[in-house]
């Protein structure tokens, strides 16, 4: 069995006022070992490689910690230990990318005979990290590599002052209500959450609205209260905006100015047409073209589809309410009413079921049998928030494969949205095999003083996507870190593992393990099972379209050369003219919160999400065909994507996988959308 080397951030210990001096020493000692490198005189695996490797990685798992409680602990000493750092680390990335040594010493590797003698995946490190060379730069001279070092350093800092003006925009929006009849419509469940945050926030009786999902989602698309569902939509799409109720020193309106201008000027120092051009060369598809010619064809096969299901939706309000005028803060209100309508299903119908304790162990069930994984919590190991919780998994063999911090709820300081983080990336070194770590990170509904956490099904689905990406960080059987687990697969395949979890929160038999009524035990009745999977594809299309101009907008702006001045608010406007069923706002400030692409690894990427699921539909069609738990198929899936990392392009792995090229036509099957 392989000896297993348990590598945990210290969270106990972690002291944010040593992070900038720690930092400075273990990159003193870095650049002592890096002349080292330089020097060897024949260069080899042993003597570049893996020296180059084990520093890398003794960087990341220091500064893991600190990226990571600056997005879920937020708060002035982090950031600015944070802020600190990241420039500091992306100089030294910066500089080594333009390494002129070592990148000869690397082609040297390459070119020497001794390279066929390699194992298949080292050769694929070796040829990831010549491409990467380039594209950082290390063909540049005099003062065009001076320019691309500040461009990099400055676009550091303005992503994370993207980030922390959104997240500081959206903690200083708090409504106190004090009458309840202002939120009538809304669930005892929503009640109960709007008045625990009412005591979080100010220790006093009533009710308070903020803007974290959880409480705006709840007020969007159940109060009764129009203006109010106004006055909430526009704090909510106007963060970090010039409009809107907030404090104009959170603004992004610059910040997105300022970044665009300099991805285009970067991409024209590498010598591409602009950095759509740049990014697509890490991706499986060939060019930005390309992405765009898959959106249109997706825009014409779901488009039509859409339009009806948004006049089903204006006719069902002037039916019902009299609404002839229909407007952005009304669509998630009067869709669920027309889904309980149309279905006679709500969202609440679903809650009392989806105890988020319960849908944690069914999600484990699940993976146990689909790929013989056990998962057991560890409650020793230190975290950093009471409500976090350790696990560990172990495979059939009883071999420790990784560990990950579940950390649940939304709160405040803490970065929206659900992610996948590495903690510590799978690694054979002296010690033996570092084991993987994730953190899983959501922002789900929190229990409160008179409820447990009840999930919707949509957080469920959330829980599940981002297990998704954890499983293909912590199975990997990749000893090499630049391929191992989600490294150095292409972005837009890298949504596959997590969109293909993601169905077995729509089957009976997966159903049963996920859920129990968490007053009764009780599993979900048939009838209201039926009901839900009927509803399930209830205005798909408008979601497809609102993906594909977000998707459309981010590739726009990045087909832009570096000659070109970018006006966003036109960008934005003219792809909602072509694609957009609903039509929001003038007021509408969506960019400024879009922090996939502006301060997330999404730029001209954010199509991925429709690539990759392409994929995982089609991966799913064959559990269709052969068993949802059929465990020789589970086993190939987990042989064939989750355990080997970007050893081979994506398509290569889908392909062994699935026995074929990918097809579009179970996307579009699973979306109501076939023909």
């Amino acid at each position: 069995m392989t000896e297993v080397f348990k590598n945990y951030p210290d969270f106990a210990g972690f002291d944010a006022a040593t992070v900038v001096s720690a930092l400075e020493n273990l990159l003193a000692n870095h650049r002592e070992r890096l002349g080292l490198i330089e020097s060897a005189p024949s260069p080899d695996w042993n003597t570049v490689m893996a020296p180059l490797e084990a520093m890398g990685e003794e960087l990341s798992n220091f500064w893991s910690p600190v990226r990571h409680l600056n997005s879920v602990l937020n708060n002035d000493e982090i950031r600015e230990a944070y802020n600190s750092g990241r420039a500091m680390i992306s100089a030294w990335y910066t500089d080594l990318g333009q390494n002129k040594t070592l990148y000869a010493h690397t082609q040297a590797i390459r070119q020497n005979e001794g390279f066929a003698s390699l194992e298949q995946a080292q050769q694929k490190v070796i040829e990831n990290a010549l491409r990467d060379f380039e594209l950082s730069g290390v063909g540049l001279e005099g003062k065009a590599k001076a320019r691309y070092k500040e461009i990099e350093l400055r676009l550091t800092e303005l992503n994370s002052r993207f980030e922390e003006n959104l997240l500081d925009c959206t903690n200083a929006w708090k409504k106190p209500i004090d009458d309840r009849s202002q939120l009538a419509g809304l669930p005892e469940s929503a009640l109960a959450m709007a008045a625990q945050y009412a005591r979080d926030n100010n220790g006093e009786s009533g009710w308070m609205l903020g803007l974290e999902f959880p409480l705006y989602y709840a007020v969007m698309t159940y109060a009764d209260d129009r203006d109010l569902r106004r006055e909430v939509y526009t704090a909510f799409n106007t963060r970090a905006s010039d409009q809107g109720p907030h404090d104009q020193k959170y603004r992004n309106d610059a910040i997105i100015e300022e970044i665009l201008d300099l991805r285009a000027e970067k991409a024209k120092l590498l010598g591409f047409a602009n950095y759509a051009t740049l990014s697509t060369e890490t991706k499986m598809v060939e060019s930005p073209a390309q992405v765009v010619e898959f959106l249109e064809s997706l825009t014409q096969k779901s488009k039509s589809f859409a339009e009806a299901e948004y006049q089903q939706l204006v006719d069902f309000a002037r039916a019902t309410a009299g609404h002839d005028d229909l407007q952005a803060w009304d669509i998630a209100y009067f869709s669920e009413k027309q889904r309980q309508a149309d279905f006679d299903i709500s969202d609440e119908d679903l809650k009392p079921y989806f105890p988020a304790d319960r849908a944690v162990e069914g999600l484990f069930a699940v993976v146990n049998r689909l790929y013989g994984i056990e998962i057991e919590e560890n409650a020793e190991i230190a975290t950093w928030h009471d409500d976090v919780r350790y696990f560990e998994i172990s495979d059939t063999d009883g071999e420790l494969r990784g560990g990950f911090y579940l950390d649940m709820y939304a709160r405040a300081n803490k970065r929206g949205g659900a992610w996948m983080d590495e903690c510590v990336t799978r690694w054979r070194s002296s010690n033996g095999v570092h084991m993987p770590i994730a953190y899983l990170t959501c922002n789900l509904t929190p229990p409160t003083d008179e409820l447990p956490s009840l999930l919707t099904h949509d957080e469920v689905i959330t829980l599940f996507h981002e297990f998704g990406h954890g499983l293909h960080h912590m199975l990997t059987k990749v000893d090499y870190p630049a391929i191992a687990g989600i490294n150095g697969v292409e972005w837009d395949a890298v949504e596959l593992p997590s969109q293909f979890l993601e169905n077995w929160c729509w089957q009976r038999e997966s159903l049963d393990l996920i859920s129990s009524h968490y007053q009764s035990g009780k599993k979900i009745p048939d009838e209201l099972l039926a009901k839900a999977q009927k509803a399930r594809n209830f205005q798909s299309a408008m979601q497809m379209m609102r993906q594909i101009e977000f998707a459309l907008f981010d590739m726009r702006l990045h087909m832009t050369d570096e000659s070109e001045k970018i006006d966003v608010q036109a960008v934005l406007d003219s792809v909602r003219e072509q694609v957009a069923v609903i039509k929001p706002p003038a007021f509408n400030r969506f960019q400024n919160s879009f922090s996939h692409i502006f301060a997330g690894g999404y730029a001209a990427g954010y199509f991925s999400y429709k690539w990759a699921e392409v994929l995982s539909s089609d991966a799913f069609s064959r559990f269709e065909e052969e068993g949802i738990f059929n465990n020789k198929t589970g086993a190939e899936f987990m042989q064939s994507v989750l355990e080997r990392g970007g050893t081979q392009p994506a398509r290569e792995l889908f392909i062994e996988f699935r026995g074929r090229e990918p097809s579009i036509e179970p996307l579009l099957r699973h979306s109501g959308l076939a023909a």
